[in-house]
């Protein structure tokens, strides 16, 4: 009776955690949803015709607890009625993109919502507009370089080339004082089957194959929390500690 009771104690106190957690993922994702869609209405000249956004990989939430980061701020966008579209990267060679971001578009019926391949993102900045890029991240330096999905770096040299401003949403917790700068994060390198079995390349061409890649801190525009906007200093740089220290 007594291991019955402490066994029950012991599950009881996991899911309620387990639930907790939910909650409070959920909450900070809708934070960082409200936080970007007010930092894009004040940024964006044309808000009353909608924001047109640009995304890569899949931040919604098929990755987090259910609303999303990046896409999250999509979301709030849609819910205020002021998201005039949403155009998702495929993401290759994994496809997260066009496999989960798309889906959830789709489902959520959002304005203007499409898939693109990796390669059209310059082309459809200078053809059709875009008004910001929104990524995610898995770690943010002290000096705001920002790990993510492979593919942003390109993302956001892109946008810069076109002048589309580029923000990073991400939770507090990947903020991290410790990492100077991107050149200390240590990138995966995926098997090279991943790329060759998507892409039909004869099996035995070499590949490099990371899963990530860094973004400069001179090419993001700003960092969405759910504890608020980190923006640049007067001399044009990230103070992440300092953000960190004050929330």
């Amino acid at each position: 009776s007594d291991d019955r009771d402490v066994r029950t104690r012991v599950v009881t106190a996991v899911t309620d955690h387990a639930a907790f957690m939910l909650q409070r993922d959920v909450s900070d994702n809708e934070a960082i949803g409200d936080h970007g869609a007010d930092e894009l209405a004040s940024k964006v000249s044309t808000i009353a015709d909608g924001v047109r956004m640009v995304t890569i990989c899949n931040t919604g939430s098929l990755a987090t607890a259910g609303f999303g980061t990046a896409l999250g701020v999509a979301r709030a966008l849609h819910k205020r009625g002021q998201l005039k579209s949403i155009t998702a990267l495929e993401t290759r060679p994994y496809n997260q993109g066009s496999r989960l971001t798309a889906f959830e578009i789709v489902e959520e019926k959002m304005p203007g919502g499409r898939l693109i391949c990796d390669s059209a993102a310059a082309a459809l900045m200078r053809t059709k507009g875009v008004d910001a890029c929104v990524v995610g991240a898995d770690r943010v330096c002290a000096n705001g370089d920002t790990a993510n999905k492979i593919g942003t770096y390109n993302l956001s040299v892109v946008a810069a080339a076109h002048n589309v401003p580029f923000y990073v949403a991400s939770p507090f917790t990947t903020l991290d004082k410790h990492l100077a700068n991107g050149d200390m994060i240590e990138i995966e390198e995926r098997p090279a089957a991943e790329m060759l079995e998507s892409s039909r390349a004869p099996k035995n061409i070499a590949v490099w194959n990371p899963a990530f890649d860094v973004t400069p801190s001179k090419y993001i525009a700003g960092i969405i929390t759910e504890k608020g906007i980190i923006h640049k200093e007067k001399d044009g740089t990230f103070n992440i500690p300092a953000f960190i220290e004050t929330h």
